[in-house]
């Protein structure tokens, strides 16, 4: 099933006929002292999962519709940055760090899971919106976030959910081709899987002990999995930091619910709102096909928004492109 309206930022013209704005990359502008008041978090303070595990959990603005943003995986809410600087004004923006990231508290790792995570979500919605209604947006691991929450909570979608805003995610079969697929297809049809998963868990605290950050295998590493080859030395470096800091015991406990993602059933509750897919052509990580997988899904409410040229960590390197297509999302909302 075609969807409509569907944009292909930065290819010679959209499917309409109208010509694409150029995505290129861009760093986040300085922001003006005004946007730079707006923008200043305000702690959400007492936000506890439901098995103890305090979140750090922050709100920016003062008026307009409440937008709360789930970061990726291995990174933290400081992803945001660019978008939290373009709603500034135009909305409350709530930014929270995923259990294990950041600056939120950990807990057993055998809750490392994308289901519990969305059950984290909605103690963050019920903290800073119990009664009204929010727009929801995740990158990678924050849109499975986002997806597990619609399969927890579908009567939410169209009562206390107004919209979802999806970057660079996928509903399932995350590694269902490439070199990865194969081998994880191969893992499986031999029955080592979960050994081979048991075996990383168990050496993840020793290995967290060694000298492995900040080397240029892992800069090759980050390079090619979050972004195109033109991407900065400063971009690169600046995403390694950030990811190398999250505890090889937070990341291995969190991989088998990676793998085994499938939130395909929690498609039809998004279908309610209107829903902004954003996939970028060059997702070594979350290929463009799945943000297309999810668009088709959702049916004529889903506006797909293809970023020519961009990697997975496109709400940061063509930021602008995203900065649109969110302000698009919240302004139609703020006129419903």
């Amino acid at each position: 099933m075609a969807v409509l309206p569907s944009e292909r930022v930065g290819a010679a013209s959209a499917p309409s006929g109208r010509t694409a704005a150029p995505a290129t990359p861009h760093t986040p502008a300085s922001p003006s002292a005004a946007t730079a008041g707006a923008a200043r978090p305000r702690p959400v303070h007492g936000v506890r999962t439901a098995d103890g595990v305090p979140l750090h959990v922050e709100i920016r603005g003062h008026q307009g519709p409440i937008v709360v943003l789930s970061h990726g995986f291995t990174v933290d809410s400081g992803e945001w940055s660019p978008q939290i600087a373009a709603l500034a004004h135009r909305a409350r923006v709530v930014t929270w760090d995923q259990r294990g990231h950041g600056r939120s508290g950990w807990g057993d790792p055998a809750h490392a899971t994308i289901d519990q995570l969305g059950q984290d979500l909605a103690t963050v919605v019920d903290a800073v919106s119990p009664c009204g209604r929010v727009v929801l947006g995740g990158h990678s691991m924050g849109g499975m976030t986002v997806l597990a929450l619609a399969r927890q909570h579908p009567e939410w979608f169209g009562t206390r959910v107004a919209g979802v805003f999806l970057v660079a995610t996928s509903a399932g079969q995350l590694v269902s081709d490439g070199p990865l697929g194969v081998l994880h297809a191969a893992a499986r049809r031999a029955g080592v899987l979960p050994a081979v998963l048991e075996g990383a868990r168990r050496a993840a605290p020793l290995a967290d002990t060694l000298p492995w950050r900040d080397s240029a295998v892992g800069r090759w590493l980050v390079r090619r999995l979050a972004f195109t080859p033109d991407a900065s030395d400063e971009e690169v470096r600046r995403l390694q930091a950030v990811t190398e800091s999250l505890p090889l015991p937070v990341s291995s406990a969190f991989s088998s619910s990676l793998l085994a993602h499938d939130e395909s059933g929690s498609l039809p509750a998004l279908a309610r709102v209107p829903t902004t897919v954003v996939a970028a052509t060059g997702d070594r990580v979350t290929p463009a096909a799945h943000g297309r997988r999810i668009a088709d899904a959702l049916g004529p409410r889903a506006r797909l928004v293809l970023v020519e040229d961009a990697g997975h960590a496109v709400n940061q390197t063509h930021h602008e492109v995203v900065d649109a297509a969110l302000l698009d999302l919240v302004d139609r909302l703020r006129h419903r």
